[in-house]
């Protein structure tokens, strides 16, 4: 709260003044979305219909994102804006609250069932690894909120895909035909997407993973049936995890002979390496496309795209290893 109150008292000044915003087009729908996959989930729905703006710049991390009074006035002036509704995206909350909007909110989280958020064995903050001091400090298993990040399956991509183009089409009622379409053919890409993973995975008979970083793929390894270890949650803040997770992390990696040590995206992955270089192994990127770098951008990255390359990775690293 403290950092958006600035930025909000720079737009009350800014406000009589007119920040220098690119025009917008009348005929269009104007859509702000607050990070990637809400962006590449709209302009599929949209397709040339509409405007479609990612808030969050590339590259930048959603936890630590300060809006700019340009950004709040995007939010506030656009016909639908999409956000997470989760703790990442925390700041959203407090413009929402500040500002009337002149168009309409959604939020990914309330398109799907949510999971809760749990630490689990060898994460930071979570078990005791002493086996000669068994003491349980109730951590392992302590539900720590529910999970936001619900894109990470692509059957709950599919499902927020159609809800967007659904709140376009009451927006748009004109071109209600076209905005359903546009969402039903990606929401099927991505359906299509979802057994590929599931035939990947049924293929092999351990699904073990091990990430030396944070974990924000609950909802993929639900949907997939996977083991996994990490070294912190989805949204944990820490960064150096404690000796005792990381010998944990590393056993588990030498028990169950995994060729691959996983980071995410804009990780430094100092963690997944040290333990990868322990157990002589290799570590892999998993792109969780809550945000992509410019390049990634300018190249035409799109959800779909980003989660083909994570199954050629999958491929690449698990299947030597069953």
């Amino acid at each position: 709260m403290k950092r958006i109150l600035p930025v909000l008292c720079a737009l009350l000044l800014l406000a009589g003044c007119g920040p220098d915003l690119p025009p917008e087009n009348p005929d269009r729908l104007q859509i702000v979305a607050a990070v990637f996959p809400a962006y590449d989930f709209a302009r599929a729905a949209a397709g040339d219909l509409a405007d479609v703006k990612l808030l969050l710049p590339p590259g930048a991390e959603s936890h630590s994102y300060e809006p700019t009074p340009a950004d709040i006035l995007r939010v506030q002036r656009c016909d639908l804006f999409i956000y997470l509704g989760g703790e990442s995206d925390a700041w959203v909350d407090t413009i929402l609250s500040a500002v009337d909007m002149e168009g309409e909110a959604l939020r990914m989280i309330d398109c799907v069932d949510l999971l809760e958020e749990e630490t689990v064995e060898g994460m930071q903050g979570g078990h005791d690894h002493d086996h000669e001091h068994q003491e349980d400090h109730g951590h392992l298993g302590e539900v720590l909120s529910m999970d936001e990040h619900v894109w990470t399956a692509p059957l709950n991509a599919a499902a927020v895909t159609r809800t967007i183009g659904e709140r376009l089409a009451a927006l748009d009622p004109e071109h209600a035909g076209a905005y359903a379409a546009g969402a039903e053919a990606y929401a099927l890409e991505l359906e299509a997407l979802d057994r590929d993973f599931a035939a990947f995975f049924n293929g092999l008979p351990d699904r073990t993973i091990v990430f030396g970083d944070r974990f924000p793929l609950l909802y993929f390894a639900e949907a997939y049936d996977l083991d996994y270890y990490a070294a912190f949650p989805g949204c944990g803040a820490q960064t150096e995890p404690s000796a005792a997770t990381i010998a944990f992390l590393l056993e588990k990696v030498r028990e169950e002979h995994l060729p691959a040590v996983w980071y995410i995206e804009f990780s430094n992955h100092l963690v997944a390496d040290s333990i990868a270089e322990a157990a002589g192994v290799e570590t892999a990127q998993f792109h969780t496309c809550h945000n992509v770098s410019r390049a990634d951008l300018e190249a035409g990255a799109t959800y779909l795209s980003l989660m083909r390359g994570n199954l050629e990775t999958l491929r690449d690293h698990m299947s030597a290893a069953n």
